[in-house]
């Protein structure tokens, strides 16, 4: 239970009396909270609402799914799953963008610890379990796991199998493949990272995720925390499958939209990514190039043709006895020259913004601490007037 101490005041602001503590009633203990952004996820939803409901935690846990606005049945069912269970609460967000979805599930939870979960990605049972074990054993910040795709078409399969190889990952150490049997135990992660279990209190000093980043929102968040000195592992028994897109197109899009924002993240934060990824901008710039005469166009055809041979060389060592090659290397091709593409925009737009961008980031949250109340002697004590000072607000007269 909770105690709200009433003050009654007289003329003047005199007070005269302490009225008896009222008694509330408390809050359930919490330790996890789960966040989980949704928007049409009706095909898998209850089975990974079940899942994480599921999971193999000693502990107590909420789960705060976010939605934006779906159309497909997914609200009625999270309606109905929050009836069921009252560990589940849904909650909305109008903004429909991931970050939005985020900040309201933070600002709503109750957990001493708060995990970020995704709707259409399947987590191990212990993955709460492992990450508020490594936080609590101190000197780290941000406890993720590796993201293990899985294929689950023709394209999706052959995206799966690019990102196990070298040049699927580029500059990101987040990832381990299906197969992958000599992961270690923790490593040391930078700004590539995907969702994760924090301390409550980590993610309120940091402001949660900034709503101007609707892509690759960890990584810039991640940015921030290691400015201010914090640390980030990743641990292989909290690997996560999920399944990459399943066509080329829609991979496109995908990675141009990681380019653009990750350039935005440089623009922030110069030291978020190394000279490999700066030099991604160059790719197109060298593939257009060698369309023109000269000197420059023998060097862009130059470039060019050791690109390809070296994705061609890549696909055929990961595509081994398998006829998968040419596939292989259309989806490092994309992956490539969207990211390069979406990276390069991102420096000529955000680039001059950098000074607007660098000051706009996130204030930290600051959360009522306390709960009283002040009332004019004679006002009748209300349960709205009881519900104000239980959020920690302080009441004008």
């Amino acid at each position: 239970m909770q105690t709200l101490d009433v003050l009654a005041f007289g003329p003047a602001g005199r007070k005269t009396t302490r009225i008896a503590p009222i008694r509330l009633p408390a809050r359930p203990r919490v330790d996890v909270s789960i966040i989980v952004p949704v928007l049409d996820e009706v095909a898998h939803l209850e089975a990974t609402v079940r899942a994480m409901l599921a999971q193999d935690f000693p502990g107590t846990l909420e789960l705060l799914l976010i939605d934006g606005g779906s159309t497909d049945g997914s609200l009625r069912l999270l309606d109905a799953m929050a009836q069921q269970d009252p560990r589940v609460r849904v909650l909305h967000n109008p903004d429909r963008v991931v970050p939005h979805a985020l900040n309201i599930g933070l600002r709503a939870a109750r957990g001493r610890f708060v995990a970020r979960m995704d709707a259409h990605t399947v987590y191990g049972s212990e993955y709460l379990r492992h990450g508020v074990a490594r936080l609590e054993r101190g000197d780290v910040d941000w406890v993720s796991g590796p993201p293990v795709p899985v294929g689950s078409g023709r394209w999706s399969r052959r995206v799966a199998a690019a990102l196990g190889s070298g040049l699927g990952r580029g500059a990101s150490d987040k990832w381990q493949s299906e197969d992958e049997t000599d992961a270690p135990e923790e490593w040391e992660l930078t700004t590539s990272v995907f969702a994760g279990v924090w301390r409550r209190d980590t993610l309120d000093a940091l402001g949660g995720w900034d709503p101007d980043w609707t892509v690759n929102e960890d990584s810039e968040m991640a940015s921030r925390l290691l400015a201010d000195g914090g640390r980030l592992v990743c641990r292989s028994d909290m690997a996560s499958r999920y399944s990459p897109r399943d066509s080329i197109s829609g991979l496109a899009r995908q990675y141009r939209s990681y380019g653009r924002f990750r350039a935005r993240t440089f623009v922030r934060h110069p030291e978020s990514a190394g000279p490999l990824r700066v030099a991604t901008a160059a790719l197109p710039l060298a593939i257009a190039s060698a369309a023109l005469p000269g000197r420059v166009g023998r060097l862009g055809r130059l470039a060019t043709l050791g690109y390809g041979a070296l994705v061609a060389a890549q696909a055929v060592r990961t595509a081994g006895v398998s006829r998968d090659a040419p596939g292989l290397a259309a989806v490092l091709a994309t992956m490539h020259v969207t990211f390069a593409s979406g990276f390069l925009e991102g420096l000529v737009v955000d680039g001059p913004r950098r000074r607007t961008i660098r000051s706009s980031a996130p204030e930290p949250i600051v959360r009522p601490s306390a709960v009283r109340g002040v009332w004019r002697l004679g006002e009748p004590v209300s349960a709205a007037s009881v519900q104000f000072a239980a959020r920690g607000e302080r009441r004008v007269a």
